[in-house]
């Protein structure tokens, strides 16, 4: 019988069945902004990192196909889990394995994933967005890495995928610069694997998901799990990156980051680095 008591404990994600061996996963936004986008608060943060091991040992499952709910597909960290994590070590250091987590989660996951991008994708759901075996975005998706503007180092899954993605040159100047990119330039540079016009996005990632589900399990996965070795070859790279991110949070520069967001200003980062 078709049950979903696999994922009775998620509050932060909304789960969905479709036939063939779907799951839909849905940012739905428990901790939305004031700007209707899914941010990542303490719960959908950890759900985030967790759902991945659920879809691996789910029997019903054969793919996983991720979006997000409203204006956008993810809107970035909620700001008092940021502030938490600056403020409480002990907050850093779990934020710190969920996020460890995530990206390894993702990689390690044996069913494919597909996502789909909208509007603002940015985050703790950009890490899941661009990780995805498939990922697709609106043409007018906004895809930002926004660790810079905060006052940390680009962290995440950046450092892991964005080089093999698109290069290191575009990969340094968009995560030093925190500059936008569209859907459609995405795709352009190799970030993404498709972009579509805004009102085929839905339609096509189910289409592309359910081609999935219908081909030969066994070699999809391990494709996928060979492929995912140069993810896995650049560890240490992510490790690193992880970790001078969370230093970050440690530091001066991401409470000027937190408050300019606060008060929706440019950040004073005036002070010089201790290096």
């Amino acid at each position: 019988m078709d049950t979903l008591a696999h994922y009775a404990r998620y509050e932060s994600l909304t789960l969905r069945r479709h036939p063939g061996g779907v799951l839909e996963i849905i940012m739905n936004g428990a901790g939305a902004n004031r700007s209707g986008l899914a941010t990542a608060d303490h719960r959908m943060h950890r759900e985030l990192a967790e759902i991945w091991r659920d879809v691996d040992t789910d029997p019903e499952t054969r793919v996983a196909l991720i979006r997000g709910e409203g204006k956008g597909f993810s809107g970035g960290g909620d700001l008092d889990l940021v502030q938490d994590m600056a403020d409480h070590f002990e907050v850093r250091a779990r934020v710190w394995r969920e996020a460890r987590d995530l990206v390894y989660n993702v990689i390690n996951c044996s069913k494919p994933i597909v996502s789909a991008m909208h509007g603002p994708a940015v985050g703790a759901g950009l890490v899941a967005g661009l990780l995805a075996d498939v990922s697709i975005a609106a043409k007018t998706a906004r895809i930002i890495d926004g660790h810079t503007r905060l006052g940390v180092a680009a962290g995440d899954h950046a450092a892991i995928v964005w080089p093999l993605l698109c290069g290191m040159a575009k990969a340094k100047y968009y995560l030093l610069l925190c500059e936008p990119i569209s859907g459609e330039e995405a795709e352009r540079i190799g970030l993404v694997s498709l972009a579509v016009d805004d009102d085929q996005l839905i339609e096509r990632a189910f289409d592309v998901a359910n081609r999935l589900a219908r081909g030969s399990q066994s070699a999809i996965r391990w494709t996928k799990y060979a492929l995912n070795n140069w993810l896995r070859l650049a560890g240490p790279t992510f490790d690193a990156s992880l970790a001078l991110e969370f230093m970050g949070f440690d530091g001066p520069d991401v409470r000027e980051g937190i408050q300019s967001l606060r008060e929706r200003r440019a950040p004073d980062f005036s002070g010089d680095a201790p290096f």
